[in-house]
């Protein structure tokens, strides 16, 4: 069997501190704020794999039509030896470029969730003779070090999460990306498109309600981490469309005038009637502004595939 590695670069105490500072600024600053990130426990990946086969959400299969017609095409214009996947999860759709890229000698998934990396590395070794798997648990926000491993290289970045950033927090984001690169390097980088209202916000406001299960897990996990004592039935989904910033915003909003309380961090924290409190920013994107923030990186946009409809695109660049 190939060799499997796995490498923790992420200190043990890492999360919880980054959860505690987290909190503390989103939740004092004005308005209030949390992270994405913190949807994510055991109980948020299986919401967000539930939504991820809704009807309304469309992204996750729209890319997975773009890999299965163009992982030929992508392998080819790669030529990769070293695939990188950053925010690897089960490495389920990636398994498309890995059987596509004929010449790749070893695949690094990135992810905070060991138990993630295991298992899917485990299973990529046993399904896989010969390819390497060399398993990173970091923070693929943070600067990365990569293991010393034949180029070409591909940094895969899929899911259309870029668009979980700040515009200033992708230009940095980018910048990092291209300081594992190698002129000639490539990444593949998952965009949501810009698109009708309607559709976007349904995406994010399933008729079933698994989205607004979704958002309010993040107060479940900071009742369990913090000892906090919010009540999820006191706020409200809701997603909007910023047409002038062209993204998505999931937010809770205050039923009611409320007080929370966080021993955890020592802090209590009150909420207004209708206060609302952002969970997600979801940026939608057009051809011209991937390409220009591409650039600004290092990075020259070389190929632009989308799903049929054109909901979805996939593009391949190359570093300068």
């Amino acid at each position: 069997m190939s060799p499997f590695l796995l490498t923790r670069t992420l200190p043990e105490d890492a999360t919880d501190a980054a959860l505690r500072a987290d909190v503390r600024a989103g939740l004092t600053g004005s308005p209030k704020t949390l992270p994405p990130k913190w949807f994510y426990d055991a109980h948020g990946s299986e919401l967000f794999e539930e939504i991820t086969a809704l009807p309304e959400y469309y992204p996750t299969r729209a890319e997975r039509e773009i890999l299965l017609a163009r992982a030929g095409e992508i392998a080819a214009a790669s030529g990769a030896r070293t695939l990188v996947e950053l925010g690897s999860g089960s490495s389920e759709k990636t398994r498309y470029l890995i059987d596509a890229l004929t010449g790749l000698h070893t695949y690094i998934p990135v992810d905070v969730s060991e138990s993630a990396l295991t298992l899917a590395g485990q299973a990529l070794v046993a399904e896989r003779p010969g390819l390497d798997v060399h398993a990173l648990i970091a923070d693929f926000t943070a600067r990365l070090t990569l293991p010393d491993t034949p180029g070409p290289r591909l940094v895969a970045f899929l899911g259309g999460t870029i668009g979980n950033l700040l515009p200033a927090e992708r230009a940095a984001f980018l910048a990092s990306v291209r300081a594992l690169l190698a002129p000639g390097d490539a990444l593949l980088l998952g965009t949501d498109l810009v698109k009708d209202e309607t559709v976007l916000v349904r995406a994010y406001d399933d008729a079933a309600g698994v989205t607004a299960a979704f958002n309010k897990n993040v107060l479940t996990v900071i009742n369990r981490e913090l000892e906090a004592d919010f009540d999820p039935a006191a706020f409200d989904h809701v997603a909007l469309w910023d047409t002038e910033r062209e993204w998505i915003e999931m937010r809770l909003r205050s039923r009611t005038a409320q007080s929370v309380k966080i021993p955890g961090l020592d802090l209590a924290v009150d909420f207004a009637a209708g206060e609302e409190l952002r969970t997600e920013v979801s940026a939608k994107f057009r051809q011209e502004g991937v390409r220009g923030e591409l650039s600004a990186a290092g990075l020259d946009l070389a190929r632009w595939w989308t799903d049929g409809e054109g909901r979805f695109a996939l593009s391949l660049s190359i570093a300068r």
